[in-house]
């Protein structure tokens, strides 16, 4: 690999890798998500990245949660695709921008119930004094809307527009391949990275 074989388009690349890796890997739209707060303290977790096209790269979460908190402070963020048993990963970096509401409750529609009355139930992130509360806070969600939650006010969607890309493939010796994307004006360029 490197920057004359890979595709010279990084979301192409990326989803020919993600089509791979969903054929060898139980959840390959997970990632880690980084964020850092205004002062600059970092945080990583997973999330599922539900959609990647030419505008970004899309996740949901609580809008009241740390990392919707990090973003409102400061809308940098990074991503990183694990995929240990093709021995690749794909990191991608830039700005983060909230998506418009009808397209966060177009997706929220498609969720399972359990998943919809859960986004209802859950004060992500805050502390909670017993099981026993989540699970009441969940009972009441499912008696006021049943089978057809609406979109919570406190739950929406993130685009990861990305600035950088960078691939990575496993080589022996620690010799291993690595491609960065960079966006300049009109389109990407391609260099490669020591490993």
């Amino acid at each position: 690999m490197d920057p004359e074989t890979v595709d010279p388009e990084p979301l192409a690349q990326f989803r020919a890798w993600l089509a791979e890796a969903e054929a060898a890997v139980a959840a390959p739209e997970a990632a880690a998500l980084a964020t850092a707060s205004a002062d600059g303290r970092p945080s990583v977790r997973m999330v599922l990245v539900k959609r990647a096209d030419e505008r970004g790269l899309v996740f949901h979460t609580n809008l009241e949660s740390r990392k919707a908190s990090d973003l409102a402070a400061n809308p940098h963020a990074a991503l990183l695709f694990h995929w240990p048993p093709l021995g690749r990963q794909v990191r991608v970096e830039g700005t983060v921008e909230r998506l418009a509401e009808e397209e966060s409750a177009a997706y929220f529609r498609t969720r399972p119930l359990g998943s919809r009355l859960a986004a209802w139930a859950s004060p992500q992130s805050r502390p909670l004094e017993s099981r026993a509360e989540l699970e009441r806070r969940l009972a009441e969600a499912a008696a006021r809307y049943g089978d057809d939650p609406p979109l919570p006010p406190h739950w929406g969607g993130y685009r990861l527009v990305p600035d950088a890309w960078e691939l990575w493939q496993h080589g022996d010796d620690r010799l291993h391949h690595r491609v960065r994307y960079l966006r300049e004006a009109g389109g990407w360029r391609r260099e490669l990275l020591a490993p």
